[in-house]
């Protein structure tokens, strides 16, 4: 570039700032820099504000996603403590009908001496569980023991006069219930209408559970499906006419002594939440029976 073309703007802005260096160092500047902020703070005031007010949305925004929060929060909880109440009181409603149930038991049978348990434990195998899903339960555990006057073999009846099972084991304060579909459970039956008798026995199905079957039912009886089965109370373990459930299919093969019926459970052993059980009941005289038939 040509010393004609050289431009003059750097050499007067180091001119102004050696004079304003000047100016400033021997104080004749402050009535400048008094102007200058007087046109100026209201810029800087002016920017604080704005600055405040973008703050102000952005902590607002927080504010906001924080309160949305909380609310789905609350939602939330509503909604399971709705789900849990209408889970208790389907809960009540089943267990007041159970109650019901058993007390009818025991009106309709004065003579009878109960005691009433809840059940606290169920299961199918050796080892207790709170609950199985399996339906063909094998056995209850209910709060009532040996305190109460609960023994080995006694009956265990549930409402509608359902017979449940029978008292296997004993402790002081629960008992060992075991269920009619256990495998080792055997009780003498009737069906309610045509009064064909038979053995009614648990027994293991590797895909279906534990079954109920009505085994020992002679070939020229005639078995319904749907029909009652009741205990017959021969021998006087259990008294006659408690229910034990409903014939669901009957099998029959001519080469075999008997014929076999399916019995469907009077209920649902995994909803059973309140039992009694038969500390005594009136039987039969089985020994003057046996006397009887021992005379010539």
């Amino acid at each position: 570039m040509t010393r004609r073309g050289r431009p003059w703007w750097p050499y007067i802005l180091m001119a102004a700032a050696l004079l304003l260096l000047t100016l400033n160092e021997t104080g004749l500047l402050s009535p400048v820099e008094e102007a200058l902020s007087f046109v100026i703070s209201p810029i800087e005031r002016g920017v604080a504000r704005v600055v405040r007010a973008v703050g102000d949305v952005f902590q607002g925004g927080q504010e906001a996603r924080e309160l949305q929060e909380l609310v789905t929060a609350l939602q939330k909880e509503n909604e399971t403590l709705r789900i849990e109440n209408i889970r208790l009181q389907e809960q009540y409603v089943a267990e007041n009908e159970q109650l019901r149930g058993l007390l009818d038991f025991k009106n309709a049978n004065p003579t009878f001496s109960l005691v009433g348990a809840d059940v606290v434990a169920r299961g199918q195998s050796a080892v207790v569980v709170g609950q199985d899903t399996n339906p063909y339960l094998g056995y209850l555990i209910i709060n009532a023991g040996s305190r109460d006057g609960v023994a080995i073999g006694m009956p265990v009846v549930a409402s509608g006069a359902v017979l449940v099972g029978r008292i296997a084991r004993v402790s002081p304060h629960l008992a060992y219930v075991q269920l009619l579909n256990d495998p080792t459970s055997q009780v003498t039956a009737l069906l309610q209408g045509s009064r064909a008798s038979g053995l009614v026995v648990g027994r293991e199905d590797p895909e279906k559970g534990n079954l109920l079957i009505m085994t020992e039912i002679l070939p020229d009886e005639t078995v319904a499906e749907n029909e009652i089965v009741i205990t017959s109370g021969l021998g006087g373990l259990l008294p006659q006419g408690l229910v034990l459930g409903q014939v669901e299919s009957v099998s029959y093969q001519e080469s075999a002594l008997f014929q076999e019926a399916v019995v469907r459970p009077a209920l649902d052993y995994r909803r059973l939440e309140a039992v009694v059980v038969l500390l005594d009941f009136e039987r039969p005289p089985v020994e003057e029976l046996e006397e009887l038939l021992q005379e010539p």
